[in-house]
């Protein structure tokens, strides 16, 4: 038994056939794919890749160039933490660490148990009302280290009880 995560191959080659057409079609199918499986699948690549007339290693390349692609699964919950200038001056490096102690991982990893993911992000627009993280697709503004932890247990309880 592999160890890879699953992914549908056939929803990817359908996403291809329904974009590579399109004039810049790279990375409108990249972001279909990423929106379908939760990341870009190693094995997916070479398919995108013969589709566009492009070499694997081109298609890698734009990938690994934007930093919202991710070629790994993620957790039920992704938890960014704003690492610019404003929410560091206003705590965000001691949040950093708290949020990495207390879920037991870096940035760019996913707990074991696959509730969270960690990733930095360079701003979320909320300067003055920083730290600020974002879960999922909401914004939170002014966390501290135990309003995180509050946070990290609605959800994990949340997850928990649709278990």
């Amino acid at each position: 038994m592999s160890n890879a995560p699953e992914w549908d191959k056939r929803a990817i080659i359908d996403i291809v056939q329904s974009l590579f057409h399109k004039k810049g079609a790279l990375l409108p199918i990249l972001h279909a794919i990423q929106g379908s499986q939760g990341y870009i699948p190693k094995a997916s690549v070479p398919i995108i890749a013969k589709a566009l007339n492009q070499t694997v290693a081109e298609v890698h390349g734009v990938i690994s160039f934007y930093e919202d692609f991710r070629t790994s699964p993620v957790g039920q919950n992704v938890i960014q933490i704003c690492r610019a200038e404003a929410c560091q001056a206003r705590g965000s490096r001691q949040l950093e660490q708290h949020v990495k102690t207390s879920l037991k991982i870096d940035y760019h990893h996913t707990t074991p148990d696959k509730e969270f993911t960690l990733l930095p992000v360079y701003c979320l627009g909320n300067c003055a009302c920083g730290p600020s993280i974002r879960v999922n697709d909401d914004i939170i503004a002014e966390v501290s280290p135990q309003k995180f932890d509050t946070i990290a247990d609605m959800l994990t309880t949340y997850i928990v009880e649709l278990k």
